[in-house]
C-alpha cells in the first residue's frame, strides 16, 4: 500500500531567478540544496530496529544534525552495501548527536522484506522512509523520472534545518561512509569553533582560525599549513 496522499505535506520548491536571452526572469529548479532549508515531509517507513511500521516527518529531526540519504531501490545490489556500511557505522553517528533515514521509492512493505531477506541487513538499526509517488525523491532533487527511482543522494543538515552538504552519484557507484563520517565531525567542527577545516581534516588535525587571523591569512594560507599535513 503506498502512502496516502494526505500523508505527504506539501514541501517547498527551491527555485532561482535567471534571465533569457530576452532579459526576461524566468524561474528555474536549483541544482544544489547546499544553504538552502531543506523541504518539509511526512512519509511511511519501516524501523528495522523494532520491526515495526512507523511514520517519519521532518519535524522528528528538527534541532538536530541528521542525514537523509536517498538510495535507488530494494532488492538491488549496490544499495545494500552502502545500507550496511551505514548501519556498521551507526554507534558512531549516535555518538555525534545524528540521525540517520534512508529514503526510496518502495513501499515500506517492500522495505520490510527487503531487511528480512538480505543478509547484508541482518542487524540493521535504520528507519527507511518509503516515498512511493516520489514526492520527497523529487522535492530533493534527486528523481530519475523515466525510471521512477532516487539517485544516490546524502545530504547532511544542521540543526536548523539548512543542508551544509550533499553528494549525489549516479546508481552504479556506491557512496564512502567514512569520508561521509569525517564531514560529520568536521562540519560539527567548524560550526563550534567558527574555524575553517582544510582539505581531507580529520579531529586533531589543523584548522584555519579565519576567525581570529582572517587577515594576517589571507594569501598566506602556506604559512599556517603544509601540503604534507594536509595530504598526512
Amino acid at each position: 500500500m503506498a502512502c496516502d496522499s494526505d500523508s505527504i505535506v506539501p514541501v517547498k520548491e527551491q527555485k532561482i531567478e535567471i534571465k533569457n536571452e530576452n532579459n526576461k526572469e524566468t524561474e528555474k529548479m536549483s541544482s544544489s540544496m547546499v544553504l538552502q532549508k531543506t523541504p518539509e515531509f511526512k512519509i511511511d517507513a519501516y524501523n528495522a530496529k523494532t520491526g515495526h511500521f512507523t511514520t517519519v516527518s521532518s519535524e522528528d529531526y528538527k534541532g538536530k544534525w541528521h542525514v537523509v540519504c536517498f538510495y535507488p531501490a530494494d532488492f538491488t545490489f549496490v544499495c545494500p552495501t552502502e545500507i550496511a556500511a551505514m548501519n556498521a557505522k551507526y554507534d558512531e553517528f549516535q555518538e555525534l548527536g545524528v540521525e540517520i533515514l534512508a529514503i526510496s521509492t518502495d513501499t515500506k512493505f517492500s522495505h520490510k522484506r527487503f531487511v528480512e531477506t538480505e543478509p547484508l541487513l541482518e542487524g540493521l538499526k535504520l528507519t527507511i522512509g518509503a516515498d512511493p509517488k516520489g514526492d520527497v525523491t523529487r522535492a530533493f532533487g534527486v528523481m530519475i523520472e523515466s525510471e521512477g527511482i532516487a539517485l544516490r543522494g546524502r545530504f547532511l543538515i544542521n540543526p536548523d534545518g539548512v543542508c551544509v552538504a550533499q553528494e549525489v552519484q549516479a546508481p552504479s557507484v556506491g557512496r564512502n561512509v567514512n569520508e561521509f563520517l569525517r564531514q560529520v565531525r568536521a562540519w560539527q567542527h567548524a560550526t563550534k569553533t567558527g574555524e575553517v577545516c582544510p582539505a581531507g581534516w580529520r579531529k586533531g588535525k589543523k584548522t584555519l582560525p579565519v576567525n581570529t587571523d582572517v587577515e594576517k591569512m589571507t594569501g598566506r594560507v602556506g604559512d599556517y599549513i603544509t601540503i604534507e599535513e594536509i595530504l598526512s
